[in-house]
């Protein structure tokens, strides 16, 4: 299951455009950009997209059933264009059949047609025509609308920005036809519902329901129809992004569109030069055509791989769930501290000796870990034979290293006394089926220049109880040991239990709060394998910041007793500088990067204050400060109840908070611990007031002389939350608390 679509461009159907910059070269020497998408392809390839062109034969359901989306760029006659020279330009009805059972079933479409259709000789009509779409047979021409006073190189703002059109102002169109929106258009029918079509491929032929009931199915990623701003807008079921003007000859009429239909999405445009090498760094050319095609891509469902019985597989789950049953009789034995009263050792040490016998049984599986499963019985023999009291497996942590085996895929069953953090506080048994996630992009990066040896990106495979709350962490720290190592060498974070955590209270909020997404958000919520990836990357450069910049302290501060404020300083500087390290990773070819950007704004301005108790939630206090800054600048807009953000200028919000807090760090260098707590308070309180009643508010005059009673006079909620938070958290309460436990 991959994290980026897979786009295909048809070049089989004399198609007037070539991905194949050789090709394009070949059949117009002379002006090759006139038929060469290759800059096109290169978008897509710098977002992380496979793309590949289909340069003979049928477009047969077997070549389609790998793509994620399939362009098909103004197929044409050769007295007309230069073409591929492959093939007809007219699709047989096995092909025609083939590509309408693609979309219903998930696919994506984008079409590129032309001016005067009808004369290229194709049959876009016949392969539209289910979708309720024409392509009318004329060229548009308007004055007052002109790019460099050429009246039919046609200047279009989208119908309505924002959500597909994210980013994007105006849109040239280069000898442009224009579409037309029938109410015979099949926009919600079910992939099956949509049996083979026939060979006249009519919109009749297609069952479905009607084009009224489809039109509240076609949101143009938010959610929400497009107004009918130019008057067209969400004709039939079909979204229309651009038009032309009141001036326009013909004037009102669509230039481009996006429907839904089936599980599947359609682009369709009237012309094709817009997105051409001559033509694609004209305008917002680049950023509509990444949002087109990322709209329009397929989201995998989970476990849609295809992956066949794995039998070893059975027998190892058999195996750890025997282990589990186990240490779950175990855990509700023992005590706080993880030792077990006189009244229950009897069946504990009965229970240890089988959970002893299971990891032995298990073992075989894991023949990496040997060493430490032989330790784990030799610390259960030995916390029996010495009364069970509070354990001690130090042993047995000293020999587990997964730091030492960064390899994707590869598990290890984790058997400890430990507390879980943001979990059960107690130091029960617990046992841990986890798989690493160490993508060879992931390594590349971590051995140039984002080193940091002790992070595990991990992934659950099956737990006990004391993981079925939102803890998303395995420290070793945690463990019970008789006395701490000197310093610990690794720490694990869950990463798919984060994207999943993620995606479901950022796509409620954003639900909640109307926000229209572009593409790119979208799918980070949609897709569970974009997002752990995401995840992997953004905890790879947050957790190694800890330790990097203009440090004034301790930047863990976990031996500190400090004002929680700075700790939710800390973590915001450290997820404001990955934001800004996956600017530069964007910059250098990194696809995840773009979506690392989106995880940290999602997750710190929706789920990270309304998370958690209220008491010293640092986490949820760095969200309010970022959400108050970039609000206090205009980025993030509260109006009419609904959340609008200017994603032009986040980046820039973005980089500027983080000047403010390195400059309290680097100022603070000089400072004495006091003076760096009260500037922290002032730099925090300029953004997010400080709760009425607090001593902190009115001043060093009044706080206590005692460093200890200063931290005592912080109030359990010093910065409460905005009556925006607190009807935000109200809402998604449910849905958050539904994260407890969550498998991805």
């Amino acid at each position: 299951m991959q994290a980026f679509p897979r786009v295909l461009f048809d070049e089989a159907h004399s198609e007037s455009w070539t991905v194949r910059r050789e090709v394009a070269e070949a059949i117009n020497p002379a002006h090759p950009d006139d038929n060469s998408y290759a800059r096109a392809a290169g978008v897509l390839r710098h977002l992380g997209y496979t793309v590949a062109a289909h340069t003979s034969g049928e477009l047969r359901p077997e070549v389609l059933a790998e793509q994620d989306v399939l362009v098909i760029a103004h197929p044409s006659g050769e007295r007309w264009e230069r073409t591929t020279g492959q093939g007809s330009p007219v699709f047989s009805a096995a092909e025609l059949d083939a590509v309408w059972s693609f979309v219903a079933a998930g696919g994506g479409l984008v079409v590129l047609a032309e001016e005067e259709q009808d004369k290229y000789g194709n049959n876009l009509g016949e392969l539209l025509a289910p979708f309720g779409v024409g392509v009318e047979h004329t060229t548009v021409r308007d004055q007052k609308h002109a790019h460099r006073d050429v009246a039919t190189w046609v200047l279009a703002e989208p119908v309505a920005p924002g959500g597909l059109l994210a980013g994007v102002e105006r849109a040239c169109f280069y000898r442009s036809g224009t579409l037309t929106v029938t109410a015979g258009g099949d926009f919600g029918a079910s992939a099956q519902d949509v049996p083979a079509a026939s060979a006249q491929g009519s919109a009749q032929d297609v069952p479905g329901v009607s084009a009224q009931e489809s039109a509240q199915d076609v949101p143009v990623a938010s959610g929400q129809d497009v107004s009918a701003a130019s008057g067209v807008a969400s004709q039939a079921g079909a979204t229309v992004l651009f038009a032309t003007s009141d001036d326009a000859d013909p004037a009102g009429a669509p230039l481009a569109l996006a429907l839904r239909w089936g599980k599947g999405r359609v682009a369709v445009f009237a012309d094709s030069d817009l997105f051409g090498d001559h033509f694609i760094d004209d305008y917002d050319h680049r950023t509509l055509w990444g949002n087109v095609v990322t709209w329009a891509a397929r989201v995998p469902e989970p476990g849609a791989d295809g992956a066949g019985r794995d039998v070893t597989r059975e027998r190892k789950a058999a195996a750890f769930g025997r282990l589990k049953e186990a240490v779950e009789e175990l855990r509700p034995l023992q005590v706080k501290d993880g030792s077990v009263p006189e009244e229950s050792k009897g069946r504990a040490r009965e229970l240890v000796g089988v959970i002893a016998g299971y990891v032995g049984e298990i073992s075989p599986y894991f023949p990496h870990d040997a060493a430490y499963l032989q330790a784990v019985q030799d610390d259960l023999a030995t916390w029996a034979a010495q009364g069970l009291g509070v354990p001690d497996f130090l042993d047995s942590l000293d020999q587990f290293h997964p730091d030492t085996q960064r390899e994707d895929g590869l598990e290890h069953v984790v058997v400890f006394p430990m507390y879980t953090q943001n979990g059960n506080p107690d130091r029960n048994l617990e046992a841990v089926w986890i798989r690493t996630i160490w993508p060879g992009w992931l390594a590349e990066l971590e051995a140039d220049g984002y080193d940091n040896p002790m992070f595990v990106p991990i992934a659950f495979e099956d737990f006990t109880s004391g993981y079925d709350t939102h803890s998303a962490v395995l420290f070793p720290e945690t463990v019970a040991v008789r006395t701490a190592p000197e310093r610990f060498t690794w720490g694990g974070i869950f990463a798919d239990r984060e994207a999943a955590r993620f995606r479901r209270v950022s796509r409620a909020a954003t639900e909640t709060l109307r926000l229209d997404l572009p593409p790119d958000a979208a799918r980070l919520l949609e897709s569970q394998r974009l997002a752990q990836d995401t995840f992997v990357l953004w905890d790879l450069v947050h957790d190694r910041t800890h330790s990097h910049g203009d440090l004034p302290f301790d930047p863990f501060m976990i031996k500190q007793r400090m004002p929680y404020w700075l700790y939710a300083l800390e973590e915001l500087r450290c997820d404001l500088t990955a934001f800004g390290e996956a600017v530069k990773l964007e910059a250098r070819g990194v696809p995840y990067a773009r979506y690392v950007r989106l995880a940290i704004l999602f997750d710190r301005l929706f789920r990270f204050p309304i998370t958690g108790r209220r008491v010293r939630n640092y986490d949820g206090l760095g969200g309010q400060l970022l959400f108050a800054y970039l609000h206090r600048n205009d980025i993030v807009r509260w109006t009419d109840n609904r959340l609008t953000i200017d994603w032009e200028r986040v980046t820039d919000g973005v980089a500027d908070l983080r000047g403010e807090v390195e400059k309290l760090y680097r100022d603070s260098i000089d400072r004495s611990k006091l003076a760096h707590w009260l500037a922290a308070y002032e730099l925090v309180s300029a953004y997010v007031p400080p709760h009425p009643a607090s001593t902190w508010a009115r001043g060093i005059q009044v706080l206590p002389e005692e460093q200890k009673a200063k931290v005592d006079a912080v109030l359990p909620d010093e910065f409460p939350l905005s009556m925006f938070y607190e009807a935000l958290r109200r809402k998604l309460a449910d849905v958050v608390e539904s994260t407890e436990g969550l498998r991805a």
